[in-house]
């Protein structure tokens, strides 16, 4: 009997041992599992880089609000601040899934995201694997929210509110939101190209500016464009805004590194390079241009500066910082001046500043990247990879006409639905009284 106990005591020790070895020996000829863990000083990095780049949007009400005439200085604003609140709910709501949610055939996320279903605290490991998916998620909703926005300028002055809603609404979900996960995606088919767009050059500038061209061709001029002065009310409110843009733009461009470390480091000094090249480039062919340097072309030259570094800011160093920053100023001047003499009317100047901007940016990446600087993004053609240039060039060029055209259809629709422009008393009033009722200055 005892003989027998022991047999029994001896293979159930066996299967006990098996139990616990087998496993063990299965896992040891496998990759580990990895978890994604939240790293507290990155989360604490994309919070407020989210809350600086939230900053931008009233600082680009500021900005584009001085530069217009005093009788429509709220209506200019509210193009800005509407924008927060519009697309932070079409973004919670459809437009994160639409951008970032699982891949459809490299165009388009699916709804599975739709209403932050399943997106959670816990890391997306394909996004940004050492902060919380939520965080990563609200970030970039900033960005959605700025870039309907920056095209108001280009139309300031002479749209019907009413007709700015709707267009933003369609705009940021059948081109916004494609255009990032093309780019930005997971399975994105541009990103699958290898494209490189560290914060916005293709997604953000390209989008807007050349939206903006095809709503200044398709609104039509002010009245009295090129016949009456139209000079910016107030220049102090316009470079307090250019002041919080520039500020802001370090959460936008070193916030995209998406971790509080070297790259992060990296961007913010190339960013603040860009900016100050393109400053004193812009200002110097100014004073030549015209025998003075102006405080408007000043800021105007710093915001070039800083479309124009975006997509390069995590794929390049300083010196090459420098010279796409003294590109954008000499660049975007040239293009700014080019608009009388073509004729259209971009009122505060959206498709010169961000459209060629993050053109010449997206280019120059394609000149000037290292992976000496970033080893997930690819040498540029200086660096002995001439496609990468391609693909660079390539890929901006077809986004802009893709938001080119499918603009032009948005406006022609909305201009036999709702009306897309004000009456010309309501013009000669003013937007603020006509549209909203109310004026910026009681005296």
């Amino acid at each position: 009997m005892m003989i027998g106990v022991k047999r029994v005591l001896v293979v159930l020790l066996f299967l006990l041992a098996a139990a616990l070895l087998v496993p063990a020996v299965i896992m040891a000829g496998e990759a580990p599992a990895v978890i994604p863990k939240i790293d507290t000083g990155d989360t604490a990095w994309i919070l407020m880089s989210t809350a600086l780049v939230m900053l931008m949007t009233p600082g680009l009400a500021m900005f584009y609000g001085g530069m217009v005439r005093r009788k429509n200085v709220l209506g200019t604003i509210m193009h800005s601040f509407i924008a927060i609140a519009l697309v932070s709910v079409q973004w919670i709501l459809i437009g994160y899934s639409l951008s970032f949610g699982p891949d459809v055939k490299g165009l388009i996320g699916n709804l599975s995201w739709a209403g932050l279903q399943g997106v959670g605290l816990t890391p997306n490991a394909d996004y940004a694997p050492t902060v919380p998916h939520l965080a990563f998620m609200i970030y970039q909703a900033m960005f959605a929210v700025i870039t309907p926005a920056l095209i108001s300028g280009a139309f300031a002055e002479r749209m019907k509110f009413s007709a700015y809603i709707v267009f933003t609404l369609v705009w940021t979900t059948i081109v916004y939101d494609p255009v990032a996960h093309w780019v930005w995606g997971t399975g994105g088919w541009l990103k699958h190209l290898g494209v490189l767009d560290f914060a916005g050059g293709i997604v953000v500038h390209a989008t807007s500016g050349f939206s903006a061209l095809a709503a200044a061709l398709f609104i039509g001029k002010r009245k009295g464009f090129l016949q009456e002065p139209m000079p910016p009310h107030d220049l102090p409110l316009t470079v307090l805004g250019a002041g919080l843009l520039w500020f802001g733009w370090f959460g936008f461009n070193a916030g995209s590194a998406l971790s509080s470390g070297e790259l992060a480091t990296m961007a913010f000094v190339t960013t603040h390079t860009a900016a100050v090249a393109a400053t004193l480039t812009w200002i110097i062919a100014e004073w030549y241009h015209r025998g003075k340097p102006t405080m408007f072309g000043a800021a105007t030259g710093a915001i070039a500066g800083l479309a124009t570094i975006t997509p390069a800011a995590g794929f390049v160093g300083p010196m090459p910082a420098l010279l796409i920053g003294a590109a954008a100023g000499l660049l975007c001047y040239t293009a700014l001046n080019a608009k009388t003499k073509f004729g259209y009317d971009d009122s505060l100047d959206a498709f010169g500043v961000h459209g060629v901007g993050g053109t010449l940016g997206t280019v120059m990446a394609g000149l000037f990247a290292s992976v000496a600087v970033n080893s997930a993004g690819a040498n540029g053609m200086f660096f002995g990879n001439p496609k990468q240039l391609a693909v660079q060039t390539g890929s901006v060029l077809l986004v802009a006409a893709y938001s080119f055209i499918v603009s032009l259809i948005i406006f022609k629709i909305i201009d036999v639905t709702v009306g897309l422009r004000v009456t010309g008393d309501d013009e000669t009033q003013g937007l603020d009284i006509t549209q909203h009722g109310e004026s910026g200055y009681t005296v």
